[in-house]
């Protein structure tokens, strides 16, 4: 008697549709949701906006997923709900600013418009020595979101010539401009102390005092600091939002914050710097963005963004000691010189061949370029022949 008769298990012709079903239902809310943004686009007014202000949020960590937004932005609510509403507000002026000038409606509505709003909207608040709920801090909030499609479409122009992306340059321009234009005794708009402390190595401070636990515990805290949040919650939705677009992204999201950690360890930091992921956030951006992002993801590569990672700490020991004495934040600042000058590199292996911006998705989407790199890395060179990826045709090769 078969099994489908006496009630056993159902005939592989009924498992395999549902199999199929369920990845079709995983599929519609991973990667960068693209049937969802086509359905946006047919929708109200409201909708598109709600859908374009998600993908703003999550696009500062690359992922262009409104779902993984809305993720980010409860870990926002749970660390601090001014910092939430702040970041929301900025994201729909800057988004809403770039609509109205007439910018790429295709970069629109992927959130690359939105996401240095995002960041301007929390930092602000964070950095504010007012504290929360302070309501006057919204008008220079949505004023310099606003400006950042026009800093955002002037620093392309420059960075188009070499086929760079502009990273969260506007961020940085923008929110240091504001903290230097207020100061700490701005009578309206103070800001927190950030001028050097006289103990930045306190003497507690020894390898035998490190609590282990916290140490580990720094890693996820370090992905949260991404968005200024030193809560070990909201650094776990983070990395669930990077998970849910992009395993890899969530895995070189958590690598490059490990060397960050570390690097501060090595480095003598002072403990609680380390624990709160001021060491990890920058690192982690930058693993992120050379691990799969702007390059195919290969062994090479992955060494490459570990590498970039390492080269970012140094920097943000180096330049959090300058911008303090300046009585400025180093924001991501280390984040986008190091992965600048990674993405500048030159080489003739083709295995490390930088992505042209316009092909530049989620990290298991560029791998559709692999087969390629490795089949030219393979292929004999012919006398005349040039190296593949021995200059910027190499880009344009994996784009036919």
């Amino acid at each position: 008697m078969s099994s489908s008769a006496d009630g056993g298990s159902r005939p592989p012709q009924e498992v395999a549709p549902t199999c199929s079903s369920l990845f079709r239902a995983v599929g519609l809310v991973t990667g960068d949701m693209r049937l969802c943004r086509e359905w946006a686009e047919r929708q109200a007014a409201g909708v598109r906006l709600l859908d374009w202000t998600f993908r703003g949020v999550a696009q500062v960590v690359f992922v262009n997923n409104p779902l993984s937004g809305l993720l980010v932005t409860a870990g926002l609510f749970l660390q601090d709900p001014w910092w939430a509403l702040s970041g929301l507000l900025a994201t729909l002026a800057s988004t809403g600013s770039a609509y109205l000038l007439g910018q790429n409606g295709g970069a629109t509505s992927a959130g690359l418009h939105g996401y240095n709003g995002t960041l301007i909207g929390i930092l602000m608040a964070v950095f504010s020595a007012k504290g929360s709920w302070y309501w006057w801090l919204l008008l220079p909030n949505v004023f310099l979101s606003m400006l950042c499609p026009v800093v955002s479409s002037a620093l392309s122009s420059v960075a188009g010539k070499w086929d760079l992306p502009i990273l969260t340059l506007p961020f940085n321009i923008l929110v240091c401009l504001h903290v230097a234009a207020t100061g700490a005794n701005h009578p309206y708009f103070p800001q927190a102390d950030m001028r050097p402390k006289d103990h930045l190595h306190p003497a507690n401070d020894s390898a035998e005092s490190l609590d282990v636990a916290r140490l580990f515990l720094s890693v996820p805290v370090g992905v949260g600091q991404v968005y200024g949040c030193s809560s070990p919650w909201t650094g776990s939705l983070v990395l669930l939002a990077l998970l849910l677009s992009s395993p890899t992204i969530c895995a070189q999201a958590m690598w490059g914050s490990a060397v960050g950690v570390l690097s501060g360890v090595a480095l003598a930091a002072p403990h609680e710097d380390i624990y709160s992921g001021l060491w990890g956030y920058n690192s982690a951006l930058s693993c992120i963005a050379i691990g799969g992002v702007f390059y195919v993801i290969t062994w090479k590569t992955q060494l490459l963004a570990l590498t970039c990672a390492l080269f970012c700490a140094y920097m943000t020991a180096a330049i959090s000691k300058l911008m303090s004495v300046l009585a400025l934040p180093a924001c991501t600042w280390p984040f986008c010189l190091s992965t600048l000058i990674f993405l500048l590199i030159s080489s003739e292996t083709p295995a490390i061949c930088r992505l042209p911006l316009s092909a530049v998705s989620y990290p298991e989407e560029n791998r559709r370029y692999r087969t390629p790199l490795e089949a030219s890395e393979k292929a004999p060179l012919g006398r005349d022949e040039v190296p593949f990826g021995a200059d910027s045709s190499c880009s344009e090769a994996l784009c036919h």
